[in-house]
């Protein structure tokens, strides 16, 4: 375990009566190269130290920072917080779903069945039984049951590409294929994955999360848009990034039913209002900041610059 500590570096410093967002930098480990990020039900943020096979634990009060070994070989690319309180990693490196225990910094591994070596794997999240689901790049989407241990994968229509992946109010699990354009539900019941073609072709469907009404929202890669897909109307809607064709990453709904999405080219955070169908800008004050997945908890919209070694948070 490594233990450092991390400087606080404010963006914009606003008085507390001040309704206007602020932003805020947490570096991180050199070369860590954060990739994802959880809250931590205790208040702390982990994040996947993908470079350097680590599960990153930050104290945002403090700046306190450690990091945890994976294992051998580890490379670590999503990180959520599951209903036990433990931090759930898809760990590309060893190919499997890790578990970390933060009462007792245990990590226990659930390797992916034979004939699934190599999965790329990507994200995860739990349904309403508290059941893992997670995706794989290679074409690869799957689950664990934390009670049993048990482990199941299939393999993906259309073949590479399963990347996000989220859940709705209502149960459903739903991942977006970025190699294969399109959105699947996955039946929780049988693993059977229905597919749904993205609004157009080579749009690039990155990352996936649900709102409040069990509407998908979904990050168009290729193309530097926001999707919307209502699952009641079959229908598509897209929002065009205000500067930028491409580079849509990361999506993510907060308690507000506010979207957040990154801007890869015009190096920036985005807050979507669907109300008024507006975008928030919240560039970085370093070049490449390359974040990736966004999370958050109320008031709080977290995210990992894995090209400068930073965590990010826009408190609203």
């Amino acid at each position: 375990m490594i233990r450092i500590a991390a400087a606080v570096v404010a963006l914009a410093v606003c008085s507390a009566a001040s309704a206007e967002p602020r932003v805020n930098y947490f570096p991180v480990t050199s070369g860590a190269h954060p990739h994802d990020v959880a809250a931590a039900p205790d208040g702390t943020v982990w994040y996947t130290a993908q470079s350097q096979g680590a599960l990153g634990i930050l104290d945002p009060k403090t700046g306190k920072l450690e990091q945890v070994s994976l294992g051998k070989g580890a490379a670590p690319h999503g990180v959520i917080a599951g209903p036990d309180g433990a931090a759930w990693i898809t760990e590309g490196g060893q190919n499997a779903i890790a578990r970390f225990d933060p009462k007792t910094k245990a990590v226990k591994l659930f390797p992916l069945p034979k004939g699934f070596e190599n999965a790329n794997l990507n994200t995860a999240t739990f349904d309403k039984k508290g059941i893992l689901w997670f995706t794989g790049q290679s074409g690869v989407y799957g689950r664990v049951d934390p009670a049993s241990g048990k482990v199941d994968a299939w393999k993906a229509p259309k073949g590479f590409g399963p990347y996000g992946i989220a859940a709705t109010p209502a149960g459903e699990v739903w991942y977006a294929s970025l190699g294969g354009d399109y959105i699947a539900r996955i039946d929780t019941a049988t693993g059977a994955a229905t597919v749904i073609d993205a609004p157009r072709a080579n749009v690039g469907p990155r990352r996936i999360w649900s709102d409040s009404k069990g509407i998908l929202w979904v990050s168009l890669w290729h193309s530097g848009e926001l999707g919307r897909y209502d699952p009641l109307a079959n229908k598509w809607t897209t929002y065009p990034l205000p500067k930028s064709k491409s580079g849509c990453y990361s999506v993510y709904v907060d308690e507000q039913d506010k979207i957040w999405v990154t801007d890869f080219v015009a190096n920036a955070i985005l807050r979507f209002d669907p109300a008024s169908e507006k975008f928030e800008s919240f560039p970085s004050d370093k070049r490449g900041a390359a974040v990736r997945q966004m999370v958050g908890r109320p008031g709080e919209a977290w995210g990992a610059e894995s090209g400068t070694d930073r965590l990010v948070v826009v408190r609203y």
